[in-house]
């Protein structure tokens, strides 16, 4: 069989690029929505190191995708069935880390091609099965819903049980959809979501609280906190964090930053605070995150407001114009129908 594949071979620059895809014991999936992700934008606007980029491209992107099974291989999957396709590919297993943090790993869209293919051909586990009434355009980024739900199940793991106030720093997707997770998770909780634009917050409807980061109330506290925030507001967030947090409270950083940052470490000290990083998620995660979107038909219809930009691929030239259009955006999600 032989596959298209739509390769960046330098910033704003795509490529068709042909191989075949051998029919043998994996899956190959026809993706059917796709998702861009901030990290693809950095590799299109060319905004990574130099070095990065020429070590990296040519290489397809995107790492968020659902679609259908066209060929089930061996496996208990049927043609036709919508699946969600996992990017991180675990070259071993180990008995303490996690699949997404071994470092022999692969990922989609970043050390290897991503998604942007006529077919892919993945391990049967690497694909999750989505119920057939799946809104697809939100399931073309359970990546990224998965990732909050990583880094929430390592939170629960991590942190004391008091958890009367938790706060989430940043008004973005991320910030969105963690903060509607740990709500859903953890209903007893206040959830405060922390941000630097009002109009951004007022979509916040399901928190407890909202706050601007210059406009934080004397004396409010939280007991665990998420770092949403990422780039060069992170370290503005952490030292806000760190300030407002109680003792023994819990951080979860989740930020992107491509430059080191300074953290007051004296009053982690102090207050004997447990930080920790989550970085992109396994198949548990999505798993997980599909359960919960399967039962939670109200968390779908708010994920479903992250939705900015719904652009058919019916061309070459039409993924240059979705990146382009994506990049013009301050808030949401860019979906692609691929229908090339």
């Amino acid at each position: 069989m032989i596959n298209s594949i739509y390769r960046l071979k330098s910033p704003r620059n795509f490529e068709i690029a042909f191989s075949d895809v051998s029919i043998d014991e994996n899956i190959i999936v026809r993706p059917l929505r796709l998702s861009i992700c901030r990290a693809d934008q950095r590799y299109f606007q060319g905004t990574r190191d130099a070095k990065v980029l020429m070590n990296k491209l040519p290489m397809a992107l995107i790492h968020e995708a659902m679609g259908e099974v066209v060929y089930p291989g061996n496996s208990n999957f049927l043609r036709g069935e919508k699946v969600v396709l996992i990017p991180n590919i675990p070259n071993e297993t180990d008995d303490y880390i996690a699949e997404n943090y071994l470092r022999s790993s692969k990922f989609a869209g970043s050390t290897s091609d991503g998604f942007l293919q006529e077919y892919v051909s993945l391990n049967q586990n690497r694909v999750v099965r989505l119920p057939d009434t799946i809104n697809m355009d939100v399931a073309s980024f359970i990546e990224l819903i998965s990732v909050s739900m990583h880094a929430i199940s390592r939170m629960n793991t991590f942190s004391h049980q008091r958890r009367e106030r938790i706060g989430v720093w940043g008004d973005g997707n991320l910030g969105f959809i963690t903060s509607l997770i740990i709500h859903k998770l953890f209903p007893e909780s206040k959830i405060a979501v922390f941000g630097v634009s009002e109009e951004k917050l007022s979509d916040f409807s399901f928190a407890d609280e909202t706050y601007l980061t210059t406009n934080v109330p004397k004396h409010l506290y939280v007991d665990h906190a998420f770092e949403c925030v990422g780039g060069n507001g992170s370290p503005v967030a952490i030292d806000q964090i760190i300030d407002i947090i109680k003792p023994e409270g819990t951080i979860s950083l989740l930020g992107v930053s491509e430059y080191p940052i300074l953290i007051n470490t004296r009053m982690i000290l102090e207050k004997g605070i447990k930080l920790f990083g989550s970085s992109r998620s396994g198949k548990n995660d999505f798993q997980m995150t599909v359960n919960l979107l399967s039962h939670h038909p109200d968390v779908v219809e708010y994920l479903a407001r992250l939705i900015s930009n719904r652009v058919h691929i019916n061309s070459f030239s039409d993924i240059k114009k979705a990146f382009e259009l994506d990049a013009q955006k301050a808030f949401g999600k860019t979906i692609l129908l691929w229908e090339i």
